[in-house]
């Protein structure tokens, strides 16, 4: 897979991702075609009909957050192997512990510990107003945070990166 830029602004992606949810994508396709569009991935859009069944806790189980299996996917498609070579192929440790990193982070991240649909979503009736701000809300979440991993892993420029020593300054002419 060949990846088509050489910068990238996590927050831009955000913005993306809940465009393309308000837009009519549920949470894990609009992932999926955000980290597919705005990384300029050469894969097809087959990769967005992939994540349809995950959305809504996977087929409106109620499970996984669709928002979360979107960020699952999308770590796999950068880190994940194609080999049939067993549990130490690097590329497999790897994304294994870019998922934990996810996973332990969007449980906390998202206030409520927890990556259960149904446990997110508790509160509120499925598909109205507050149910779905939410739902744009956590895919934005995600996204940014896989945006964040690929860009750290593989050493593309975070354009969100604040220069620290230009911070440091700023703070000190206070």
């Amino acid at each position: 897979m060949n990846i088509g830029v050489t910068e990238i602004s996590p927050r831009a992606v955000q913005r993306a991702a809940e465009k393309n949810f308000k837009s009519g994508y549920y949470c894990c396709e609009a992932l999926m075609c955000t980290i597919r569009d705005e990384f300029k991935l050469d894969v097809p859009k087959e990769v967005i009909a992939m994540s349809s069944g995950m959305a809504v806790g996977a087929g409106k189980s109620g499970c996984v957050c669709g928002a979360f299996n979107g960020g699952l996917l999308a770590l796999g498609m950068f880190f994940g192997r194609t080999e049939q070579d067993g549990p130490t192929n690097p590329k497999s440790v790897k994304c294994m512990e870019l998922v934990h990193e996810l996973h332990d982070w969007f449980k906390k991240a998202n206030g409520k510990n927890a990556i259960c649909c149904r446990v997110l979503t508790k509160e509120f009736n499925m598909g109205q107003g507050e149910h779905k701000e939410q739902c744009i809300f956590f895919t934005g979440l995600c996204v940014w945070k896989v945006a964040q991993i690929v860009c750290r892993e593989l050493g593309i420029k975070n354009l969100d990166e604040i220069d620290e020593p230009a911070e440091r300054r700023a703070i000190a002419d206070i």
